[in-house]
């Protein structure tokens, strides 16, 4: 049995859907089980779990061999905050496999993930990673770049299709690296597989670095119309994370790292990945015009 953690989410669904199609013992663990029927249909088992539960954390590990966890709260905030699900959720969950005697632990980080980082959520990935490595259990560490579902359609071409006003945060011109949640995916099933990956950390990016300016270009082109656009500037977005942060903590979070994701290097060569690993990624235009 393979136990995927946050299996209604983006990256969840595609691993899920993968490993039913190949045969395997499923059990997809979520917060709201409601929201898992299409995950049920397809074969898997679903069972209600809470990062925050240590008692649903056991039922949900019984008979469990392999851990898939692609669940977060970098939204979250107060019961359901980043601290109390990102942290310490996720070593919950790495000590209720070790005592279960899970033979193989996928945590899934982010890209850019490292103790000195200035947003919280990146150094609470690299505070992760460590106890993973520390606990024993033999693991691997999927860093993803920004998935191509959230930061490049949610937040940018949906507006476009819609015919929406779309809001871009700052200038709009530093180049960032999307990929296909179906993509990291793929890889995810890839390392459960292959014991070379064991002990690994392992950094998955899109063929394509492309500023937010380019993404808009790009949904014009498969919506055929022109999108409304507007910029908001980064002196705005530091004074309202900074008066976010009391009232939101989460809130505040995702401006910080909307202006890191402007100020600094986005980007992503997956050169090395593709000399080592026979993977397909997915190009963000040919991802917008089947999605």
């Amino acid at each position: 049995m393979i136990l995927i953690v946050g299996a209604t989410g983006h990256l969840g669904r595609h691993v899920t859907r993968l490993l039913v199609a190949q045969g395997q013992a499923v059990r997809a663990m979520t917060r709201d089980p409601d929201r898992a029927g299409a995950l049920q249909a397809a074969g898997s088992e679903v069972v209600r779990g809470d990062l925050r539960d240590a008692e649903s954390l056991r039922a949900a590990m019984r008979g469990v061999r392999a851990v898939v966890s692609a669940s977060h709260a970098m939204l979250g905030a107060w019961g359901n905050s980043s601290s109390r699900v990102d942290d310490d959720g996720q070593r919950a969950l790495i000590d209720t496999a070790r005592g279960a005697g899970v033979g193989h632990f996928i945590f899934t980080s982010v890209l850019g993930a490292s103790p000195s980082h200035p947003v919280d959520f990146w150094r609470t990935k690299a505070r992760i990673e460590r106890y993973l490595g520390a606990s024993g259990i033999p693991y691997t560490i999927i860093r993803p770049s920004a998935f191509m579902e959230v930061h490049a359609y949610e937040l940018i071409g949906k507006a476009v299709v819609t015919g929406k006003r779309v809001m871009l945060f700052g200038p709009g011109n530093n180049p960032k690296n999307f990929v296909a949640a179906a993509d990291v995916a793929a890889l995810v099933v890839r390392a459960l597989d292959d014991s070379r990956l064991r002990g690994e950390t392992i950094e998955i990016g899109g063929p394509d670095n492309l500023t937010s300016r380019q993404v808009v270009a790009v949904f014009e082109r498969v919506a055929g119309k022109r999108a409304m656009v507007v910029h908001l500037p980064l002196s705005v977005l530091r004074a309202v994370s900074r008066v976010a942060r009391p009232l939101h903590p989460g809130v505040s979070r995702i401006l910080r790292a909307a202006i890191e994701g402007e100020t600094t290097d986005q980007t992503f060569d997956p050169t090395p990945l593709l000399a080592r690993l026979s993977l397909e990624l997915t190009r963000l235009e040919d991802w917008a015009r089947t999605r």
